[in-house]
């Protein structure tokens, strides 16, 4: 087992995995997240994209190949130790925005602070500098059920910034979004990212989203490929279109 290059935050070799019903979700899948970096992984629906960033995050167990942290083996951890990496080090971002419903805003969005033991005040006040960037900052006091959804995102997107993570996985974080919210929220996150020197990977099936990444991998039925060619529907920022694409070297 040879250890990552130190400029990796994240890296894997040969990455295999199968879901539960025996399909295919990975296929030897290799590569490297420089610290700081943001990587957009694009590629149609199914071809992959959640699958790398749960291996990446921990979410999911590792059967075949190697997932490194910062030279450490995900892929040898237990769920303990994998939970813990993902309260302490990790951040989140769902396509659907999930909040509890009997936290109000900056409860919600301080949760994970709060649960590595930050105290009450320290960790809205770290909530609300972000749910304020995010322009949400005056819903607060607000029960989720009292937002709308764009608005839900938001809240999701400061709970995953506000324990200042060093990266965070977002998987199609602006896919339920209208076009002006989802600029407003890319920007954010980016801009967010590259100030606090936090590594970002997005997946995405939409080339304008992909478009605001350092680099872009490729996925196509769980391989690396070295185009996908996805033009956007009328109307949809986010819609997935056919893919075209030939093979990776």
């Amino acid at each position: 087992m040879v250890a990552p290059p130190d400029n990796d935050v994240l890296w894997t070799r040969a990455l295999h995995f199968r879901h539960d019903d025996g399909s295919p979700g990975l296929s030897g899948v290799s590569l490297g997240v420089r610290e700081g970096e943001i990587l957009a992984v694009s590629g149609p629906r199914g071809s992959g994209k959640t699958t790398l960033l749960r291996c990446l995050s921990g979410l999911v167990p590792v059967r075949s190949g190697e997932v490194w942290f910062n030279s450490v083996p995900v892929h040898t951890m237990g769920p303990v130790a994998r939970e813990r990496l993902r309260r302490e080090r990790f951040g989140w971002i769902d396509t659907d925005p999930v909040l509890i419903p009997e936290l109000n805003v900056w409860e919600n969005a301080a949760l994970p602070l709060m649960m590595r033991g930050t105290g009450r005040r320290r960790a809205k006040t770290a909530a609300m500098e972000w749910l304020e960037r995010l322009d949400i900052g005056d819903k607060a006091r607000r029960r989720p059920d009292e937002l709308v959804q764009a608005e839900r995102q938001r809240v999701c997107i400061a709970r995953a910034l506000a324990p200042a993570p060093s990266v965070v996985f977002a998987d199609e974080p602006t896919a339920p979004l209208h076009r002006a919210d989802h600029r407003h929220v890319l920007r954010t996150l980016t801009a967010a990212a590259r100030s606090h020197g936090i590594t970002v990977v997005l997946a995405t099936a939409a080339p304008d989203t992909a478009a605001v990444a350092d680099r872009t991998v490729s996925l196509l039925d769980g391989r690396r490929v070295r185009t996908v060619h996805l033009p956007p529907v009328p109307g949809s920022a986010e819609a997935e279109g056919r893919a075209a694409c030939s093979l990776s070297v």
